[in-house]
Order: C-alpha cells, then sequence, then structure tokens
C-alpha cells in the first residue's frame, strides 16, 4: 500500500504526542526549607548546612530558613504537609514529629509516611543519657543500683512528652526495670539549666547540646541509646553494652522532605543532591562538629518510621503517655 507525502503528514497531525513534561524547578524563587525547632539546636544546624548545600548547588537558586517552632516540630510539619508539592517548600524533620508524636498527639492531622515525599535520611541524631554530678555516679552500673536501691526518688528530663528523647527515658525504664519520674521541659535550655545547677537529677539530651558540658565536667555522660557506641560521643559507652540494658536501642534521626505529591523529577533531583551532600567532605564536617553523624544515602524512611513507631508504640502503653 502506497501512502503520500501529505497523507502521511496527515495522519501524524491527527495523532496525540505523548510529552513527558519536565517540571522547571528551580527557576530563581525562593526554596523554603522549614525546621520545627528555633536556631541553634542540632535541627537548624542540619537544616541550615543542608540549605546552604543546596544553594550552592542549584544553578540560581535562592535557598532560604524558616524556623516555626512548637509542638515537638509539629506544627512545622503540619504546615509542610499542606503546602504546595511544587519544590519550594521543604523540611528537615526529626524523628520527633516524623514518627514519635503521632503516638501521644491526637491532634497531629499528618501522615508521616504518605503526608509526605521523603527525599532521605540527613543525619543520625544519637541521644546521649545524662546525669548531674551532684547524683553522685559515674558510670551505668551505680545509676541503676542508685535508682533501684531508691525507687520512685529520682526524677529524668526531656525535651518534651511524645518526643524521641521521651521515648528513650522510657525505654530506659521498661528494659532496666526502674521507677523513676518523668520532668518535660520545653527546649533544651531550661533542661540544661536545671541539669547543671543539679536541680534535675539526670535526662536524655542530644550530642550537640551535652558534650560541652561533659567535656568540661558539668555533666557525666553515662550513655548512648544507639546500639553501639557514636562518633558524636566515641567515650561514651552504649546504653546496650550494660548486661541488663543489652539489646537497648532507641535513636533520633533527621530527613529532608516535602509535600506529598512532589514531581517525581524534582524528587530525584532532591536526592541526587543530598546523595551529594553525604559525599561531601564539608557538608559531613559541619554535620559532625555539631554532634551529629552524617547517614549513608541508602536508609528507607518509610521503613525506619514504621519500626520506630512499633517501638513507640509498646512504650506508650507501657508508660501509659498522654500527651
Amino acid at each position: 500500500m502506497n501512502f503520500t507525502r501529505r497523507s502521511i503528514l496527515g495522519a501524524l497531525a491527527c495523532t496525540p504526542l505523548v510529552v513527558h513534561a519536565q517540571s522547571a524547578w528551580p527557576t530563581g524563587r525562593p526554596i523554603k526549607v522549614v525546621v520545627g525547632y528555633a536556631p541553634g539546636g542540632s535541627v537548624d544546624l542540619a537544616c541550615r548546612a543542608t540549605a546552604d548545600f543546596l544553594a550552592a548547588r542549584l544553578a540560581g537558586a535562592i535557598v532560604t530558613v524558616e524556623n516555626v517552632s512548637g509542638a515537638a516540630g509539629v506544627i512545622a510539619a503540619q504546615r509542610v504537609s499542606q503546602a504546595q508539592p511544587d519544590g519550594y517548600t521543604l523540611m528537615v524533620g526529626s524523628s520527633n514529629e516524623l514518627c514519635a508524636t503521632a503516638h501521644v498527639n491526637p491532634a497531629q492531622k499528618y501522615d508521616a509516611v504518605k503526608g509526605f515525599t521523603h527525599i532521605g535520611m540527613v543525619c543520625e541524631s544519637p541521644v546521649l543519657f545524662v546525669a548531674s554530678p551532684k547524683l553522685g555516679v559515674k558510670n551505668m552500673d551505680e545509676f541503676l543500683a542508685l535508682v533501684k536501691k531508691n525507687p520512685g526518688k529520682y526524677s529524668y528530663g526531656s525535651s518534651g512528652v511524645g518526643s524521641t528523647l521521651h521515648f528513650a527515658g522510657e525505654l530506659l525504664k521498661k528494659r532496666g526495670g526502674l521507677f523513676m519520674s518523668h520532668i518535660p521541659y520545653r527546649g533544651t535550655a531550661p533542661l540544661l539549666t536545671d541539669l547543671v545547677g543539679g536541680n534535675l537529677d539526670c535526662a536524655m539530651i542530644t550530642t550537640t547540646a551535652a558534650n560541652p558540658f561533659i567535656a568540661n565536667g558539668r555533666l557525666v555522660g553515662l550513655g548512648v541509646t544507639s546500639a553501639k557506641r557514636s562518633p558524636a560521643a566515641p567515650n561514651v559507652p552504649a546504653i546496650a553494652e550494660h548486661p541488663a540494658l543489652s539489646g537497648y536501642e532507641l535513636t533520633g534521626w533527621l530527613s529532608l522532605a516535602a509535600p506529598k505529591g512532589l514531581p517525581a523529577d524534582i524528587a530525584d533531583k532532591l536526592r541526587a543532591n543530598l546523595r551529594a551532600a553525604l559525599q561531601d567532605p564539608a557538608y559531613r564536617r559541619r554535620l559532625e562538629d555539631g554532634g551529629l553523624v552524617p547517614a549513608t544515602g541508602n536508609e528507607d524512611i518509610a521503613a525506619i518510621i514504621q519500626n520506630d513507631g512499633r517501638k513507640y508504640a509498646e512504650l506508650v502503653k507501657f508508660a501509659n503517655i498522654k500527651d
């Protein structure tokens, strides 16, 4: 069968073209990276390091950081979950608002797994269990003996009800068979004031906040909550090293996320840049200097949220935790 040139062109004109559109991103419009905590903390540090790296890598991009503190990061996460999925609103979130708080906060309206486009893990945020020197203990063995001898006498602090730090403390109580009260604080600064001043016996706290005080002897580092010793606090033993606490593990982490529905090409571009950041010595050093452990780039955030969530659910029942 013969076709003329005209008939071929006519047929093509009637055939719909399948076009795989690529998002023109970024276009010079500012990219906002939201962080759910006040300036100066570990999450803010990781957020600013990530924002600076993206600004340097994305040609023509203006990347800013917006601190939206409150409710252990939930207010910021709620805002980001409702933002337009266009690549101009991102978030560096923590295991608090992306996992822990859902188990104690009935007002939380977003699904941490399905409500975001997860780009990848930024770093692990090790948690230290520390004591005031006034408590008179130098290691975990002495601490366990003291608390078991005086059930109900001592209290530990955390940065708030339903936070990763709170859950880490309850896991210590569960594994160690300890009876201690929990005192929630609105942030790390007032907690440190009471702890260093001897008005609080012990606390779960980030390495970023605790390391300087351990170094100058104003706090005693009893254990780190990761399964093994952390490079962020190499001289502090893992809690799990104690025979009575074998298997203990509950770490904090920080990740980069965007609203649900982010176009695949933008998500892929962000993932590629995050992987590049995690291989960049200057970026890694900036995290490490802040007491954070850079991610490998191979973590499955959804799986981590679900696995950690099961631990949190068990601890809510154990401690009868309510917001």
